[in-house]
């Protein structure tokens, strides 16, 4: 049955509904506690971000950044919770046509007005080829009218489903219903850029002293391998509501070197836990380790288009002879369950099910294993040989030695491992030069679709090549209906194509696990793997 129903979301509308009004994320200082006199945050971040544009970037180094210093039209929370942003309020039509009213007065940083035209060249310049993007398939994923055609060459950019109708207002035509819209309008690679200034500087314009942003802060020093540094942005439409008043980014891949300069004072908020210190760490430091369950899987990609590896009975062999619960028992121990999906069984509001062999032993899976890596022609005397890529880390490093060692005990598979520095892997993955590479995917929203998009013929983050027309008419389905059941249904069907045909091998479901200093407030991570600097302060200490 077709309802027709138009929806508008405004802060009084929620009072006069008698429900709790959704203010957007902010630091909140409990009454009794006193704030230190210094306001400044020192954050690892892990590896050298590979950009600060939001249209470019692709990994949590630069998303980590980006999530401080823009704002989108919306924002959600960590409790998945969508909040107005750059939009004070937006209303549908049937699912299909959005529109956002911009908030009353908003700037840039260099106080010049945010506009709806800033908006629209934004998402126009997201689905440009000209861009290369690797999140360009992420506004056809959203089922943007025409981004699909954009994206391919086929048509303008103009022809893209959103324009201006004034300077503070922007709409959004969708080519079916989408009813989770808003959790696309979240991401970081629809926020909004400054149409001025990236046409001034060019590639250029994420440069301290060329940036301009919208949101809390505003990256004032980049030495690269060394830190970014951002400033508040007095300019933020909500700058009254934060409180720390520099942050500081440090890309550590050592993590031993990190925990140290955390014990000395250096950091804050470290990005991870090593995984060989973490008892040791969790006895010493109780309460300074927090974790966080994420929607993410932690997995390696094969290349699907190379031989032998666009034989499933290689993909599927090396993906059983994986011992995945020594890998999380033994090999990184904080908490992570070994996976044989490539989404987690919850997600979205949903329960799926986990292919067969989840349930064999792990002496069945390596005869099942051998059998099949011997049908595709691979024996003792004609061993497998292939190359595993990570990037550089000693807790990628530990994961492939335990991986390689499994392989060549059960398959008698011959793995030379590299590593690359992240930057490089990044680009080395898209190049397609690889056999089989470390990757991780954490959800961009709360719903299945995320992970499997990343797996749909010609998506821009599908660097594994795979292609099956069955999946893709499964996420097809699920995308068009609105009968919850259908949509289990469908992704269900999507998840087991994947557990056969295995482009890539899921080895555990994520975990977050960091050191928090004890006179940090307001930390809190959200399923996607995210906090806000503009929600921290930091108490007398």
């Amino acid at each position: 049955m077709k309802i027709n129903n138009r929806k508008i979301i405004t802060l009084s509308a929620f009072a006069l509904m008698g429900l709790q009004v959704p203010l957007v994320q902010a630091a909140i200082v409990p009454s009794g506690v006193t704030l230190a006199s210094k306001q400044e945050l020192v954050r690892s971040n892990g590896a050298e971000p590979a950009t600060l544009d939001p249209q470019l970037a692709e990994s949590n180094e630069s998303f980590n950044i980006i999530l401080d210093c823009f704002s989108g039209l919306v924002s959600i929370d960590a409790a998945g919770k969508i909040h107005p942003d750059l939009a004070a309020k937006w209303e549908n039509q049937n699912n299909t046509v959005w529109t956002f009213h911009l908030r009353p007065g908003i700037v840039w940083s260099n106080g010049k007005p945010i506009t709806a035209q800033d908006v629209v060249f934004s998402w126009q310049r997201l689905v440009d080829p000209k861009t290369a993007s690797p999140y360009a398939s992420f506004a056809s994923n959203a089922h943007i009218e025409n981004a699909q055609a954009i994206a391919d060459g086929k048509m303008p950019v103009s022809q893209l489903g959103v324009k201006a109708l004034d300077d503070h207002t922007v709409q959004v035509t969708l080519s079916q219903p989408v009813s989770y819209f808003l959790q696309f309008v979240g991401h970081i690679s629809l926020f909004p850029v400054n149409k001025a200034v990236v046409e001034q500087f060019g590639d250029k314009w994420t440069q301290p002293g060329n940036i301009v942003t919208s949101g809390a802060y505003t990256p004032v020093q980049w030495v690269v391998n060394e830190k970014v540094v951002a400033q508040r942005n007095p300019k933020y439409w909500d700058n009254k509501a934060t409180v720390i008043n520099k942050v500081t980014y440090l890309p550590i891949a050592d993590q031993a070197a990190m925990v140290n300069r955390y014990r000395a004072g250096e950091i804050d908020i470290t990005d991870t836990i090593p995984t060989i210190q973490y008892r040791q760490l969790k006895t010493e430091l109780g309460g300074q380790v927090h974790n966080t369950d994420l929607l993410g899987i932690y997995y390696y990609k094969f290349n699907t288009v190379k031989a032998p590896f666009n034989d499933v009975r290689v993909r599927q062999a090396l993906n059983l002879a994986l011992n995945k619960s020594i890998i999380t028992d033994k090999v990184v121990g904080q908490g992570q369950k070994p996976a044989d999906t490539l989404m987690p069984l919850k997600i979205g509001g949903m329960t799926f099910t986990p292919p067969a062999y989840a349930a064999w032993s792990q002496s069945k899976r390596n005869a099942e294993a051998k059998k099949l890596l011997a049908e595709a022609g691979f024996t003792p005397a004609h061993p497998l040989k292939l190359n595993l890529l990570y990037n550089t880390s000693q807790d990628h490093q530990r994961i492939a030695i335990a991986a390689t060692s499994m392989w060549k005990k059960n398959l008698g598979a011959d793995v030379t491992m590299k590593n690359q520095e992240w930057k490089t892997m990044l680009d080395t993955m898209r190049q397609g030069n690889f056999d089989l590479v470390r990757y991780t995917w954490l959800a961009d929203y709360n719903e299945p679709s995320t992970f499997f998009n990343t797996f749909r013929t010609g998506d821009t983050q599908n660097t594994t090549k795979y292609s099956n027309s069955h999946f893709d008419a499964a996420i097809q389905t699920a995308s068009e209906t609105t009968d919850a059941g259908k949509i289990k249904q469908e992704y269900q069907t999507a998840s087991d194509i994947l557990s056969n045909d295995v482009p890539a091998i899921p080895v555990y479901y994520y975990v977050q696990n960091q050191l928090v200093k004890p006179f940090i407030g307001g930390f809190t991570v959200s399923p996607l793997g995210f906090y806000l600097t503009r929600n921290i302060y930091i108490k007398q200490h």
